[in-house]
This record gives C-alpha cells, structure tokens and sequence, in this order.
C-alpha cells in the first residue's frame, strides 16, 4: 500500500461536456498543436499531451495552454526502476500538468506518487494499452486470462499503490468503477470513437456516449477530432453526445 492517500479528487467531474472531453494533439510539433488549439477555441477545455509531442516543443505548448487557462494531460506512460520513476515526475510535475500517466505496476505507481509531491498533478495508472487485444499480449508473454480481468486487477492494484486514477478502455470502465476502491478515483477511457470514426489503431473501443455511461470521467478522443475537416464542429459533435445523456 502507498504511504501517501491519493489526491482529493471530483467524485463526478463537472456537467460541462467541455471539461469530460480530453482532445489529445497527436500532432507533429507545438506549432502545430496551437494552431489546432486556436481553431478549437473555447470549444474545448482539457487537452492530452503524448509522448510523441515530446521532442517537438510539448512541454513548452504544456506551458502556453496552460497559461490560457487551458487543463492539460501529459500522457507520458512512464515505466522505468523507481527512482528513475521518482525522479521523471518530480520534474515533469514543476510543470504542474493536470494528469500525468505512468503504467499501472505498482512499484511505478508508488514511485510516481512519490515524485509528485505537493504538487496538484493527478497520478492516472495505465491498466492495458487499449491498442493491445489478447493475441498482443501472448505475444509480449503477458499472464494469462481475459484482457478485461487483467485491466481489473491491474487497477485495483494500482488504486492500492496509490494512483488518483486509471486509464482503461470504455469497455473495462464499468468494472472498475464498480471497485469499492475506485471510490472518488478517475477513470479516463482513450479508444473513443464517434459513430462513423475509423478505429485506427484501436481495438477495444466505445463511442463516446457508452463510454460516460460506463463510469468514465473523462474520455479521450485525437484523430476525429484533428483530422476532421472542421475540427471545432467535431469536437462539438462528441460533446452534444455527452450532453444528451
């Protein structure tokens, strides 16, 4: 167990649709990522930051959305020995992100909470990479069983060690957040797709109104997003969905 109680945190976020979509800017360079920014206005509130942005200026865009009041995620799913762990968050958290992921092995879930500090950043615990079916996982010698009971049990131990919350795919959401140990923890569901949207590289998918019903706090959504021809009306579109429910 983590010495440390995870981050009061909304048992519910907010009704907004705007603060339940997470636009993630899978996008080439910071540049590019505020031109996206722009173009979404005050259509959207909360955006992901990933690892592929990294190189490209995504810790100083981190920087510029935040200071317009944006919220921001850095998906950055770190796994390493502990300290190294420790050490990673303890500087990424001077940026003060909102969220921050890390996979869900205990010992680098406790590693990450320890980094975080006093700062306000949320520790979410990758469960199972929601591009990952059960054929990849027998493949990279991962143990046995149903794809949703392993998301499960990896949760509920990553809840232990101490994470604010979790990733898991809309499909595995309401199992987690019938857990007595998701009490007042986050739920984020990437691998949503609007009715219509190509799955990419996604295998374990839900569209955005299945996934909030599921249990989700928040939901992620990139490529139809950004891609669309008008991505402003698209992220509307996924939030009028959340809206209707």
């Amino acid at each position: 167990m983590s010495d440390q109680a995870p981050r009061p945190t909304e048992t519910r976020p907010a009704p907004d649709p705007r603060e339940r979509l997470i636009v993630a800017l899978d996008v080439p360079n910071a540049l590019a990522g505020l031109e996206l920014a722009d173009r979404l206005g005050d259509s959207v509130r909360f955006y992901k930051i990933g690892l592929g942005m990294l190189t490209g200026g995504g810790l100083a865009l981190a920087n510029e959305l935040k200071e317009r009041g944006k919220r921001v995620f850095l998906d950055m799913k770190l796994f390493d020995i502990g300290a190294t762990v420790e050490a990673a968050v303890r500087g990424l958290a001077q940026f003060e992100p909102d969220f921050l992921t890390v996979h869900g092995d205990p010992h680098v879930v406790r590693a990450a909470v320890a980094g975080r500090g006093a700062a306000p950043t949320r520790i979410l615990a990758v469960t199972v990479l929601t591009s990952l079916d059960r054929a990849d996982l027998d493949e990279a010698l991962m143990a046995p069983g149903d794809v949703a009971e392993l998301a499960l049990e990896r949760a509920r131990r990553a809840f232990a060690a101490g994470a604010d919350g979790v990733i898991a795919s809309p499909r595995e959401a309401a199992a987690i957040r019938a857990l007595p140990e998701a009490e007042g923890r986050l739920i984020v569901t990437p691998g949503v797709r609007p009715s219509g949207a190509a799955r990419g590289d996604q295998k374990r998918v839900a569209s955005p109104a299945e996934a909030i019903a599921a249990g989700a706090d928040h939901i992620v959504v990139g490529r139809p997003i950004w891609q669309a021809d008008d991505p402003r009306a698209a992220a509307e579109a996924v939030q009028a969905e959340i809206a209707a429910l």
